[in-house]
């Protein structure tokens, strides 16, 4: 892995992670990743198995290496490897692969930072999305953090309005850069 700052949007679903991804790269004026599954699951028609979950770990990771190679300094990654994992342990219990998991706990290392998405915006309505009520939404956020807390990866939480989101999130970009040298 380059020595490009890699940055991890993350968070549980509805959490404004794709439009923050999308702006710091425009911010920044580098390239960014978006959730492979997404697409997946377009293609699929919302048919997604457990017999699928590896190929969606290759297709996020594919997804992910191609921005890098497109970048300069830093790049910004709407989801990454290690929330496959926490999905698949949510929908498919015991399913994901365990070369998977081997492989998000290594690539878990390479990020300079996690920006860990708060759930305190609305809830906006999408096929794609399990979670609405508050309490999932909670849970789904407690289970985010610890994945990052328990593994001491560096995080900074994004929480408020959009323009605080977009504020806060600039900032600590702007800091792992300047920690960098880049």
């Amino acid at each position: 892995m380059n020595d490009v700052a890699r940055i991890a949007v993350f968070g549980t679903e509805s959490t404004g992670k794709t439009r923050l991804a999308m702006r710091l790269a425009e911010v920044f004026g580098e390239p960014w990743s978006p959730e492979y599954v997404r697409e997946f699951w377009e293609v699929r028609q919302g048919r997604i198995t457990a017999g699928d979950l590896e190929a969606i770990a290759r297709g996020q990771i594919t997804a992910e290496e191609a921005a890098v190679g497109r970048a300069r300094r830093v790049v910004f990654c709407d989801t990454e490897l290690l929330t496959c994992t926490l999905w698949d342990d949510l929908l498919f219990p015991g399913a994901c692969p365990e070369w998977v998991r081997a492989e998000a706990e290594r690539r878990a290392r390479s990020f300079a930072l996690y920006l860990l998405c708060d759930a305190d915006v609305p809830y906006v309505p999408d096929p794609q999305r399990c979670f609405p009520e508050t309490t999932a939404r909670e849970r789904a956020g407690r289970i985010w953090r610890e994945a990052l807390v328990s593994r001491g990866l560096p995080r900074f939480e994004v929480r408020g309005d959009w323009a605080e989101r977009e504020r806060t999130a600039i900032a600590a970009v702007e800091s792992v850069l300047r920690n960098r040298g880049a």
